[in-house]
């Protein structure tokens, strides 16, 4: 529920009122100088007035703390004695009579459980009683407080004794109980089992609040009898000052970047309000540097898991690239602190970007150490990439909250992009939480981009209507958790891997009967769907890198789990278009290899997709016996395997390559770790166990290299990577006008090559590649080329890729005789392009001399440097035509 932000509080009026109008009348005097600074220099304190660990007065004896009052709720009261009450500090729970986890959460002081002491029936109830203290004139000054309740099951909450929250007391469901007001007795069971405790916010009147003791009572119910377990904790108890404007002052919290289709330009921000008043939100930004900023709008996206919080999102455009931007986020009077960000660098060749699997479990404890080891060790981090359940179940508010403490840091620096997994579906079906949370491109699947796969909703018959039904709802809904981003050369894809029918159901459904209706296959469909779109967006990338990210793996890796679906329509779109990575998560454990059709003749040297799982979380799982190996049964090899390990990975990018390292963040005293031993013969793979490496260490280590060739290997750690392509000169300078050879070797065979000399293009002719490779011809510079600038000689391929070598262009001899400069040899780089053979090397033109008599010629040759460059323009896109 949102309520509107309001003016300062009817009191605070109606006493300036009556004073104002005592001393018109002369009944009463202004406030002194002294009077009025005491007013100004009362500050409401910022810090939570109550927290896990804060001491409680509680009644665990199944007693009525009402006693034969009247009143049933006078134990709730200030002045209540409760000086016989056992008293201990927070978190309270129990787990079948032991002092054990209740759920994810570790209780601090033990509950009795049973009302005889050792079985059931359960104590229906738990009351427990908390104060601080207000000095003078501050409750006057507080506008609301906003706390946090983690509970199992049901509970009331009291502030002075006045009720302000009911949670789960009153359930529609009829097999459990509700609380019944009419019975005087305070002992009863209610509310709703649902497994772990739950997290409830709650926003109080600040009305409520008195100078002096403050009282906050709580009772805790159990749903039943024979409920297994209790836990009760505040975790948050703070006060929200009001300003003279009326906005309550609550900064923003789960502020987020993420990307766009333009992030040279462009910036995705979300965040959640800090108040339940704040029905607006606004980003403001700036250059870091400092100066003017601008304030732009941002969106309401909804409030979720009943946190009663606004959450808003809103992209910013009109950014200049490679920028650092300060930025904040809120509205008027209750913005959050200033953050930086870096806009993308398309120049840009060395960058980092970090790869994390489950944050899911242990995101209080785990997780941030976790990403606080991978922000240590990715100093040039443009983001990070997440394989789905960042958290374990997705209405419960408190793991959102801890997820996004974890990433506290990175998440509003850098870019994040996140895959969704089968449990941001717990108990949100329509991923409600997950698109408030996120703001990611609307390049989802649609029947534009699926292929020939659209054609099946063609035309009236029944089985077309259905199909028609599902693409136009999928479309929909797959906006958010479907999606890709080009950044800095690497395209970087989303898929979603879940296939829960309730969610990929639209909510009318055209009838149809027979095997031919897609709602008899709608799995595997949904599966299909993405493949399709995924084939369209990886032909269609303009970028060197292509990375995947989604959860379930293709190739699982813990016991008992498989994916066939998956794999039978996504592997053969990864392994056709040559994917670089698949990043993946779900199986808890740790494994990396590739498909068997990849293998070389050499150990250590593979071709196409590189597959991993990785496990970011507390959570572990066994890994699959090799009988039952998912991997080695389906045409692939694990080169390593891990269980009972908690990982980061940081992907090093560079021109030509992309290092991947796996590191060890935190593993148990059961941590094991195999590797694949190459050389041993049998019809399956043998595995040599490999201990796993301390803290901090690399646990898994390999590299990418793809040359502008398009010729791509993947190499084991000290595994020679072979040769790429290169270009030499014969001489590194040679003078307008004569010949110079040029030789290349690492070529695509029996290619065509166009050979160009920059920084303005002219043709220089071309040249075929023998089958060895390699090359070796002479070529005109041509005698108006401007002498003692830098020049180079440019290769382009038939993929559009350039080749270039630098060479020193002297003047022509005298006479128009002479012989070429000094010896020398020059080496090219395979400088991949995306297509344009112009590199946009900041060099001189190439052209005649600037003199007077030379005017007319010149204009001619420019004339014919025209001729020359859409002649090549033709040639390449025929070549590329015919490759």
């Amino acid at each position: 529920m949102t309520i509107s932000a309001r003016a300062p509080r009817a009191r605070r009026g109606l006493v300036a009122l009556a004073l104002a109008a005592l001393v018109g009348s002369g009944f009463a005097t202004p406030l002194t100088g002294s009077t009025a600074a005491v007013a100004a220099e009362i500050e409401v304190p910022t810090e939570s007035l109550i927290r896990t660990g804060t001491t409680w007065r509680y009644l665990d004896t199944n007693t009525d703390p009402a006693g034969e009052d009247d009143n049933r709720a006078i134990w709730t009261t200030t002045n209540f004695d409760d000086s016989a009450w056992k008293q201990a500090p927070s978190a309270f729970g129990v787990k079948r009579n032991a002092l054990d986890r209740v759920g994810p959460y570790m209780p601090t002081t033990k509950l009795e459980h049973y009302i005889d002491g050792s079985a059931a029936p359960t104590i229906p109830t738990y009351f427990f009683r908390t104060t601080f203290e207000l000095a003078p004139g501050t409750a006057d000054r507080v506008a609301s407080a906003v706390s946090t309740v983690i509970h199992d099951d049901a509970l009331r909450v009291y502030v002075n004794g006045e009720r302000v929250a009911d949670v789960d007391t009153n359930s529609a469901n009829s097999s459990h109980n509700r609380v019944d007001d009419s019975n005087p007795n305070n002992l009863q069971y209610a509310g709703v089992s649902a497994g772990d405790p739950k997290t409830h916010v709650m926003n109080i009147d600040g009305d409520l609040l008195q100078d002096g003791t403050n009282t906050i009572a709580v009772a805790l119910y159990q749903d039943r009898a024979s409920s297994s377990d209790a836990y009760f904790d505040m975790t948050e108890f703070k006060l929200i000052p009001e300003t003279e404007s009326g906005t309550v002052v609550a900064a923003p919290t789960r502020v987020i970047l993420t990307p766009t289709e333009t992030p040279a330009t462009s910036q995705a921000f979300s965040f959640m309000a800090g108040h339940s008043s704040h029905e607006i939100g606004q980003v403001e930004i700036g250059l870091a540097a400092g100066g003017e900023t601008r304030v732009i709008d941002a969106n309401p996206v909804g409030i979720v898991n009943n946190n009663g919080l606004q959450h808003f999102s809103v992209t910013v455009d009109g950014l200049t690239p490679a920028t650092a931007y300060r930025y904040r986020v809120g509205l008027p009077d209750s913005f959050s602190e200033w953050f930086e960000f870096t806009t993308e660098d398309p120049n840009a060749t060395n960058f980092q970007f970090v790869y994390y699997g489950d944050a899911q479990i242990g995101l209080d404890t785990t997780w941030p150490l976790v990403v606080a080891q991978a922000e240590a060790t990715a100093t040039r981090s443009i983001g990070s990439v997440h394989a789905g359940d960042l958290i374990a179940t997705a209405s419960n508010d408190t793991q959102w909250q801890n997820w996004f403490k974890g990433m506290e840091h990175s998440a509003t620096t850098t870019t994040v992009f996140a895959a969704p997994g089968n449990h941001e579906y717990s108990g949100d079906k329509l991923m409600v939480a997950w698109k408030a949370h996120f703001e990611y491109p609307l390049n989802q699947p649609d029947t534009e981009s699926i292929g020939e796969l659209a054609a099946l909703a063609v035309g009236d018959s029944d089985v077309a209507q259905q199909y028609r039904a599902y693409f136009e709802h999928w479309a929909d809904f797959a906006a958010e958790t479907v999606y890709y981003a080009d950044y800095q050369n690497v395209r970087f894809i989303t898929l979603n891997a879940t296939r829960d029918t309730t969610f990929l159901r639209p909510d009318v459904l055209p009838a149809c009967s027979g095997d031919e209706c897609p709602s008899s296959k709608v799995a595997a469909l949904w599966t299909q769907y993405q493949a399709a779109w995924l084939d369209y967006v990886l032909k269609n990338s303009p970028s060197k890198w292509n990375v995947v990210t989604f959860h379930q793996p293709v190739y699982s890796t813990s016991s008992g789990r498989n994916e066939p679906v998956l794999r039978e329509h996504w592997v053969p779109v990864f392994e056709e278009n040559n994917i670089d990575l698949v990043l993946m998560g779900h199986d808890h454990t740790y494994a990396r290899g590739y498909n068997n059709s990849d293998t070389t003749e050499t150990i250590g040297l593979y071709t196409g997709p590189v597959y991993a799982v990785s496990n970011s979380g507390a959570k572990h799982y066994n890994l699959e016996t090799e009988a039952r190996n998912v991997w080695t049964n389906n045409g692939a090899t694990q080169v390593i395997r891990g269980q009972h390990v908690t990982t980061y990975q940081v992907i090093d990018v560079s021109e030509d390559q992309l290092v991947y390292r796996s590191y060890v963040a935190e593993k148990t005293g059961n941590a094991a770790s195999w590797v694949v031993d190459p050389e041993a013969e049998g019809e399956r793979p043998t595995y040599v166990s490999k201990a796993v490496p301390a803290v901090g260490e690399v646990f898994d280590e390999f590299t990418v290299t793809k040359y502008a060739t398009g010729e791509k290997w993947v190499t084991e750690a000290g595994v020679e990577t072979p040769a790429g392509p290169a270009l030499t000169v014969e001489n590194g300078s040679v003078r307008a006008g004569e010949p110079v050879q040029l030789s290349g070797s690492g070529l695509t065979p029996d290619s065509e090559l166009l050979v160009e000399l920059h920084s303005d293009p002219v043709s220089l002719g071309s040249a075929v590649v023998g089958a060895d490779g390699t090359f070796s011809q002479s070529f005109v510079i041509p005698a108006s080329t401007t002498p003692n600038t830098p020049h180079s000689l440019v290769v382009v391929l038939p993929n559009g890729n350039t080749l270039s070598t630098p060479i020193t262009v002297l003047p022509m001899a005298d006479n128009g005789t002479g012989g070429t400069g000094g010896a020398g040899n020059a080496s090219g780089s395979g400088n991949a392009g995306t297509g344009s053979a112009n590199t946009g090397d900041a060099l001189s033109n190439t052209g005649g001399a600037d003199v007077t008599p030379f005017v007319i010629a010149g204009a001619g040759l420019m004339l014919l440097g025209a001729v020359v460059l859409l002649a090549r323009r033709k040639a390449t896109s025929e070549q590329r035509a015919n490759s």
